[in-house]
């Protein structure tokens, strides 16, 4: 069972800001190999959430929630990761969920833009986002813009 905690930077402790840390360096750097600026100041600014789900103790599913303005025109979501044991059972479309709710709870209605990594343009799909960019190289990784207009049938 996960337990879901989403959090400004302020209500983070510092045992959860670590986890968040280590899971997004675990997957981002180290299993996908790129080196880039992971810790862009987005994570403190106003207005952002951070969206833990923990098994057992233990953080295995994260996602950053934005608000519109901060990297796009509307409210996006970014950093999404599952750690690779929590792989292949829903996890990553129970956190994408959660995630959703959580924006709809934070700003009603409103329109969500995010930057996803190719190979997830279905993942994304199936939670009713639609692709708007051709494929462009995000830190030596191919992703497309993708967008979820709120109120529209998925």
């Amino acid at each position: 069972m996960l337990t879901w905690q989403c959090l400004s930077f302020a209500q983070l402790t510092t045992h959860q800001l670590y986890d968040a840390l280590k899971l997004r360096s675990d997957i981002f750097v180290v299993e996908q190999t790129c080196v880039y600026p992971d810790l862009d100041d987005n994570d403190r600014a106003d207005d952002v959430y951070h969206l833990l789900g923990y098994q057992d103790g233990k953080l295995i599913a994260y996602l950053r929630l934005l608000r519109p303005g901060l990297t796009y025109d509307n409210v996006s979501i970014g950093r999404v990761v599952t750690a690779q044991e929590a792989r292949g059972n829903g996890i990553g479309h129970e956190l994408i969920k959660q995630g959703l709710a959580n924006a709809t709870r934070l700003w009603p209605n409103a329109t969500i833009e995010i930057g996803a990594q190719e190979h997830l343009i279905h993942f994304y799909r199936q939670h009713g986002f639609e692709q708007t960019s051709e494929m462009y190289l995000e830190d030596g990784i191919p992703h497309v813009d993708m967008i979820l207009t709120q109120g529209k049938p998925r």
